[in-house]
């Protein structure tokens, strides 16, 4: 007797691990994994523990997840449906969120724990829960100066009570003058965000935007309106695209401590006025790994040597070239010898130099992407440009700079030979020059090095996607 007990103890203890797999909780609302996400932010997140969370999805092993699967969160009584990720973008509030969403304040407050409307800073994301009942609203209208809200209504092809329902107003004369109102509707051409009436619409692309990223900013202003504008530190430039709007390119410093920092958008108008809009944007952690420490030639971390070279290499990546030289997507430099090569060090490592022999060091950051190679392999051209620079350097080598057009350059360091001149056009695919170790190195390889609007840019981002 006492045999099997003991064999049903062992079999109790066994199965009960398993368990939540056979009991997983569907009465919940479903969150959608996003990029990111582990099981434990998620479980944070919602004020629940993990525990909790993988019991209620049958969830064995916490070290399962997907960007895109779907997981139940318990403890949310009254919540269902799907729980929507919305990056905060330029020109959004709390007020528009709850407006284009329909989703009740205390409900939304309690999701995302917001305490006051300044948590809603660009690339900030919000959890809004959608309801298969639940109308969602896309078209945006702005009443003019001196404009009743039954104009704004009869020009827009609704009524007055849809306008006041959808906007939660407590009458016609609640909404003011370039106010963001929502109707039923597909968005139009002129579709406000909240903006001043210079600028029809923004948008910053791949929020939020982190340490060593490319920010894309795009607007579609009224005609005729100059653009600028600032993000962090740094002026925007702005360049005309065929579709009518202007877009600008904006590196992110490295080493920039993650938080909210400006974004600005300025207009200059025909008639000599301007408008400005400034909203805080997120800068999230680019999460970079510490290098070994790197021990060195002296002279290459000697400040009498890298500051001089380092202002040269300010002032030629600094202009920006007001045409757009290359087409659609950039290809590895090391695209010729692809099948040997791989990536010796990432953009944005933390790095430790020590002289040889010395007590100096130097700490800093990766400043390129390096892959693997050998003496003499080629260095082809990643995108068409001009070479603005050929010539030797103390701590890169021999190096190599083509200007890509609209503030964006690439670098090539070490090389043991340059194949190139200053005022050369070259296409992608063209050789430019040969693998080395000359300068600043352990052993050759091809440093690749890329500048936006004169910030040095991981360039793994430009291989994986198309700019702008």
């Amino acid at each position: 007797m006492r045999k099997w007990f003991f064999i049903a103890i062992v079999l109790t203890l066994t199965i009960s691990p398993m368990t939540p797999a056979l009991a997983q909780d569907t009465s919940g609302p479903i969150y959608i994994v996003q990029p990111g996400d582990t099981l434990y932010s998620i479980a944070e997140r919602f004020s629940i523990t993990l525990g909790e969370l993988l019991a209620a999805n049958g969830i064995v092993d916490a070290n399962q997840l997907a960007v895109g699967q779907q997981l139940v969160i318990p403890g949310l009584q009254g919540i269902t449906g799907i729980l929507d990720t919305k990056f905060i973008n330029f020109g959004d509030s709390y007020r528009s969120l709850m407006r284009q969403t329909q989703v009740q304040p205390d409900l939304f407050l309690r999701l995302n724990r917001v305490v006051s409307p300044s948590e809603f800073y660009v690339g900030a994301n919000m959890i809004v829960p959608i309801q298969e009942s639940q109308t969602q609203y896309s078209r945006r209208i702005s009443p003019a100066v001196g404009e009743s809200m039954l104009e704004l209504a009869v020009k827009n092809n609704t009524s007055v009570w849809a306008v006041r329902s959808i906007n939660q107003l407590a009458g016609t004369w609640e909404s003011l003058p370039g106010d963001t109102l929502y109707i039923p509707g597909e968005p139009t051409g002129n579709n406000v965000s909240g903006l001043p009436s210079a600028f029809l619409s923004a948008e910053i692309r791949d929020l939020p935007i982190k340490q060593g990223g490319t920010g894309v900013i795009t607007v579609i202003p009224q005609p005729n309106v100059s653009l600028g504008g600032l993000l962090v530190d740094h002026p925007l430039r702005f360049f005309p695209q065929e579709d009518g709007s202007q877009v600008a390119l904006q590196g992110v410093h490295a080493l920039l401590e993650p938080g909210v920092y400006p974004l600005r958008l300025d207009a200059s108008l025909p008639d000599g006025s301007a408008q400005s809009y400034e909203q805080l944007i997120l800068i999230v952690s680019g999460n970079y790994p510490e290098d070994p420490l790197l021990y060195v030639d002296p002279e290459t971390i000697d400040p009498a040597s890298t500051e001089p070279e380092l202002q040269q290499l300010v002032s030629i990546t600094t202009p920006a070239t007001p045409a757009k030289l290359w087409v659609g997507d950039f290809i590895s430099p090391a695209i010729a010898y692809a099948e040997s090569t791989y990536f010796t060090s990432r953009y944005g490592n933390r790095r430790t130099y020590i002289g040889q022999g010395t007590n100096l060091s130097v700490q800093g950051f990766h400043t390129g992407l390096d892959f693997g190679g050998g003496d003499g392999l080629p260095i082809t051209a990643p995108a068409a440009g001009v070479v603005v620079f050929a010539g030797p350097w103390t701590v890169r080598g021999n190096a190599t700079i083509i200007d890509h057009g609209w503030g964006v350059y690439s670098g090539f360091w070490h090389q043991s030979a340059i194949q190139v001149q200053v005022g050369q056009t070259v296409n992608q695919g063209d050789v430019i020059g040969l693998v080395g170790g000359t300068g600043r190195v352990t052993g050759a390889h091809l440093h690749w090095e890329l500048w936006v609007n004169g910030v040095q840019v991981d360039p793994l981002d430009w291989l994986n996607q198309t700019y702008p």
